[in-house]
């Protein structure tokens, strides 16, 4: 379903004058403390990685879909595009001077989510920057929201979502060893029908 994904979602920033700020300060955290890469691990189509790269940030994405990383190299040739997943990075201890995960956390059930952060723990350098957003529970609910996907854009697949509250999010994140800098909740625009979330963390020095 990549190329329907990507026609679908051509920039999910566009319009999102938040999303676009936020960015924009984690990038510049990310380049106060030197030239060290950076990766945007769920790039899909690629749009955030090249604004990432707009913003003087040495960026690379790496997506577990093929077909979404040749999409994202034929839209943007001048950047690197990696096939892999996040709960394994392919890259040694201490390497990433930040990494960006935008909506990508929510596919990941809760009992993986200790390990996938201590992985961004593991690549982040001290002092690194850890950008995560994702949609959160609705406010009547009682833990985490697990949605199964079995069709999208009229293709057969399995797919399945995690909802969760930025409380829940920022304990696993501190018990992975990363502290917290901040946390922003934005309500739903337009069709939206959940709130999102943003967390900043930095792998302490």
């Amino acid at each position: 379903m990549a190329p329907a994904y990507a026609e679908a979602f051509p920039d999910s920033l566009a319009d999102r004058p938040l999303e676009r700020a936020l960015l924009a300060a984690f990038a510049e955290q990310v380049t106060a403390h030197g030239p060290q890469p950076v990766a945007d691990v769920g790039s899909g189509p690629g749009h955030v990685t090249a604004r990432l790269h707009a913003l003087g940030v040495p960026v690379f994405g790496v997506d577990v879909s093929p077909r979404m990383v040749a999409l994202a190299r034929r839209a943007h040739p001048g950047l690197r595009f990696h096939v892999g997943s996040m709960t394994a990075l392919d890259l040694p201890d201490a390497t990433l001077g930040g990494l960006l995960a935008l909506y990508s956390v929510i596919h990941v059930p809760d009992e993986r989510l200790p390990a996938l952060f201590a992985e961004f723990r593991r690549v982040l350098v001290p002092g690194g920057q850890l950008l995560l957003s994702f949609q959160t529970t609705n406010p009547a609910a009682d833990g985490t929201e697990h949605l199964h996907l079995s069709e999208r854009f009229g293709q057969e697949i399995a797919l399945d979502y995690y909802w969760r509250s930025p409380e829940a999010v920022a304990a696993v994140l501190t018990e992975a060893g990363l502290s917290l800098r901040a946390r922003v909740v934005r309500e739903p625009l337009d069709e939206e029908k959940r709130a999102r979330a943003f967390v900043l963390a930095a792998k302490p020095r």
